[in-house]
């Protein structure tokens, strides 16, 4: 009895043998029997390895109809991170973002222009290349992987990305049409024509007390970019901020823009739409000024001195920016819905505009109002068309070309090999841009860093994890989409959710925004964050937060504002949750991913208030020390955003059922139903919505069942994860290796050697992550059934029908906007009804989609 239990404890023992074998030399019959238990302990590993390699080999070649490049094999590679505890992963991350890195980080990107195109811009997308390769344990390549839109290896590297078995980075390089400032001008002419009275400095002063304003100050000139070239004369017209409305008013007092140059104040609207809307209107040139009406409490009327010296605007400051029709269609306008190859055939641009336009400072601007007034700057503000009695000549040249951008891209491989999620942020900025984007960039820096240190403490990632810096936004959103235009079956078909950072700090005050189907996850993930400034709150209560500075505020302004809180606050309905997460228009890179592909997003940030310093929006004031004095003091903000956006990540891309609230979408849909209603009924107009409302609530009813499904699927799969013993190198719960039936004979050795092994069968476990994977299918393809093919008329390159940005507004969402812009611009009930059954048809198909 003593022998047999020695035998077994020897065979049990691994350390044990090997120091048995390796003692000196005992009597023959030890050194037999000693052998004799090795060769045991050789043949049962030999009969693992066969009966494992058997079931890879089953895993691999079974492939639902779900996902057809997908498999359950994923389920066994993952166990370890199965079993694993989330929080754990959480815990660790939360420890790595850090103020004084990220404070490192900003120094090291906002110290110098980087405009998109520019060498500046290069080096900066190798820089992040190299942030990639050393956080994530990628070896260099001994040439720098920078593969040219279109060819073979830019193809592979994304393409590929289920393939990867492990982490890699590369630089995809595309050739979008852009521009750069030649020679501009603005003057105002003598009375006969012949004469300049007047001739605004176009350039920032540069303050020394700013170091990096004053060194770069004339690095990138102040203009617009895509905008046209051109030299025009006329009488100015001020319009307010060239909204639609703003616009119409003018008309209906009897103003006349024809032949008129606009001025407008940047505000309210995305500035290429003020364009648009000159140019429909007969004008020949646009300038658009920062007014420090829009500053809130912080102007020097207010007593506040101006930057650098206080917080009020610099009165030099300028903000450059795209004039592209941003609502028409995003990226290179020259490729529109296809990628910009360097030999892609180009049309002519169709979102750009066809009149010259200068953005200048309000030191300017102030010469030009008191000139359309008489003197009365006050008197300029009306909306009644009236013109200045002197002509201005607007000179823009710009060079118009061809030019280089660079994606900067990372990918880490996960065990589900068709799920992917992506997380994108812009790299070029106008010229330091410390806030935009550059504070986003400081904070994916520290999401990165993060991500490294749950590598290396040996995570991997359940789906894969895609990271973006893209280039070229600042000119309409260019790298991402092109990438995403490059690749959009890729997108369909993998990526389970997109998320986005420009500008992580600006203010005082969190928002966030995302399809409503993730604003629970935006905002349980924001409730773990804490608050950077108050510790005993959370982030979630940073979205009332406004800054320190008191002051009147200016009547109009007051107004918009307690408007625009009214619209904030929202009431329950239909017993639906009501969650403050706003739908997303446009104006950043999640953009085609949404609007075009139908792909889950959000996007977050800190931004100013009424009570903040002036942001200087595209301005070399957005430099360092702005950052540093008045945006994120302490780089608090830019740490917060980071922590919030990697968890709001790890729960994508480690939860068995991806947590994407489909219900609370669906229950959105009948708010956004009412609200076209009382816009209706403000119209005076009868419409029958009737066919739309059944539609939304069947697929309310669709979702409530896959609610119940999704919980059921996941409830299973984690109870036989739960069933598994806590090595899984050594057997599973279902009698035998990973389920694998097995001779009896074998059966008793190994519970000879090992102990007792558990029944179960294999198929059990394969239906059970077949039922989660139908289950994320189905998540997934919510966002994906409001894309119509044909788009919205009129802007065909945005096909989704939820949520598109308004058609005049450019950076804010319009929901159910071919409805809804069939009625407030067409006033036409019969295409409101039109559009009504278009939609309900894309919900029907939808609600079939998601039936279980």
């Amino acid at each position: 009895m003593s022998d047999k239990r020695e035998e077994k404890a020897l065979l049990l023992d691994p350390e044990a043998q090997f120091y048995e074998a390796a003692a000196p030399p005992q009597a023959e019959p030890a050194r037999k029997d000693v052998w004799r238990r090795m060769k045991v302990l050789v043949r049962l590993f030999a009969v693992y390895l066969v009966y494992r390699i058997l079931f890879v080999a089953i895993c691999l070649s079974f492939k639902p109809k779900e996902h057809a490049e997908g498999s359950t094999s994923w389920v066994m590679t993952a166990l370890g991170q199965l079993r694993k505890s989330r929080a754990d992963n959480e815990a660790l991350y939360l420890s790595i973002p850090d103020p004084a890195s990220a404070l490192l980080a900003s120094r090291e990107y906002a110290t110098h222009p980087h405009i998109a195109g520019s060498i500046e811009d290069y080096t900066d997308a190798t820089v992040i290349l190299k942030l990639f390769q050393e956080n994530f344990d990628i070896v260099a390549p001994p040439e720098l992987p920078l593969y040219p839109a279109g060819s073979e290896a830019s193809r592979s590297a994304t393409l590929n990305v289920n393939k990867l078995h492990g982490p890699a980075a590369w630089i995809d390089v595309y050739y979008p049409v852009m521009n750069t400032p030649l020679d501009r001008s603005l003057e105002i002419l003598s009375a006969d024509g012949n004469m300049v009275e007047w001739a605004a400095e176009l350039e920032e002063d540069g303050d020394p007390r700013d170091p990096e304003a004053a060194e770069y100050r004339t690095a990138v000139p102040t203009f617009h970019g895509l905008s046209a070239d051109g030299v025009v004369e006329g009488e100015v017209v001020y319009v307010n901020y060239g909204r639609k409305e703003d616009y119409d008013e003018i008309i209906a007092n009897g103003g006349n823009l024809t032949g008129k140059i606009v001025l407008a104040r940047y505000g309210e609207v995305f500035r290429g739409l003020k364009i648009e809307g000159a140019e429909d209107r007969g004008a020949v040139g646009v300038i658009i000024y920062s007014d420090p009406r829009d500053d809130g409490a912080v102007t020097v009327a207010n007593g506040y001195e101006p930057y650098p010296a206080g917080p009020a605007r610099n009165p030099t400051s300028v903000q450059r920016g795209s004039v592209q029709y941003l609502s028409i269609y995003p990226g290179d306008p020259t490729t529109p819905g296809a990628p910009a190859y360097e030999n892609a055939t180009r049309v002519e641009g169709g979102n750009i505009p066809k009149i010259p336009s200068l953005p200048i400072s309000w030191s300017n601007a102030e010469r030009l109002l008191e000139e359309i007034a008489g003197g009365d700057l006050r008197a300029a503000f009306a909306l009644d068309g009236r013109a200045s009695e002197k002509k201005i000549k607007l000179v823009n040249h710009v060079n118009t070309r061809v030019m280089p951008i660079w994606n900067t891209m990372a990918a880490i491989p996960g065990h589900i090999k068709n799920e992917t999620v992506m997380i994108g942020c812009h790299r070029d900025a106008w010229v330091m841009g410390a806030a935009d984007p550059t504070s986003g960039t400081v904070s994916i820096h520290e999401v990165v860093r993060g991500f490294g240190a749950l590598l290396k403490s040996g995570w991997k990632p359940l789906r894969n994890v895609v990271f973006a810096s893209w280039d070229a936004e600042e000119y309409g959103l260019v790298g991402s989409t092109e990438w995403a235009e490059d690749f959009p079956e890729w997108v369909q078909e993998q990526v389970v959710s997109y998320i986005n950072l420009d500008v992580s700090s600006a203010g005082s005050r969190w928002n966030a925004g995302g399809s409503p189907s993730l604003a629970h996850l935006i905002r349980d993930a924001a409730l773990t964050v804490p608050h950077p400034t108050d510790p005993s709150l959370t982030l979630w209560d940073a979205r009332e937060d406004e800054g320190t500075f008191e002051g009147a505020l200016d009547a109009e302004l007051a107004a918009m504002y307690e408007e625009k809180e009214k619209k904030h606050v929202r009431t329950s309905r239909n017993g639906k949750e009501v969650v403050e997460v706003p739908p997303l228009g446009s104006g950043s890179d999640f953009t085609p991913f949404l609007q075009r592909l139908g792909v889950a997003s959000m996007d977050q940030g800190f931004g100013g208030t009424l009570k903040d310093a002036p942001y200087h929006y595209h301005s070399i004031y957005d430099s360092q020390l702005w950052q540093e004095k008045y945006a994120d003091p302490g780089f608090v903000r830019h740490v917060a955003v980071s922590k919030h956006l990697g968890l709001v990540a790890l729960r994508l891309i480690d939860s068995i059922i991806l947590p994407l609230n489909t219900t609370h979408y669906a229950l959105e849909l009948e708010e956004y139903l009412d609200e076209v209603e009382q816009v209706a009924a403000s119209l005076q107009t009868v419409v029958n919505f009737s066919s739309l409302r059944r539609s939304i609530r069947r697929l309310q009813r669709a979702s409530l069942a896959l609610d119940a499904e999704k919980d059921e699927a996941g409830r299973k799969l984690q109870e036989l994860l739960d069933k598994l013993p806590r090595k899984p190198d050594s057997r599973d719960a279902s009698g035998g290796f990973y389920g694998l039936p097995i001779p009896e004979w074998l059966k008793r050795l190994l519970e000879g050697v090992i102990g007792h092994v558990p029944k179960g069968p294999i198929g059990r476990f394969i239906k059970a992550a077949l039922r989660v994977q139908a289950a994320n299918a189905k998540l997934v393809a919510f966002e994906r059934g409001f894309i119509h093919e044909d788009g919205l008329e009129g802007r065909e390159w945005y096909r989704h029908l939820g949520v598109a940005p308004g058609r005049w507004l450019g950076y804010g969402a319009t929901t159910l906007p071919s409805v809804t812009e069939a009625l407030t611009f067409e006033r036409n009930a019969t295409q409101a009804e039109l559009e009504a059954g278009r939609v309900a048809a894309l919900l029907d198909k939808l609600t079939e989609t998601i039936r279980v």
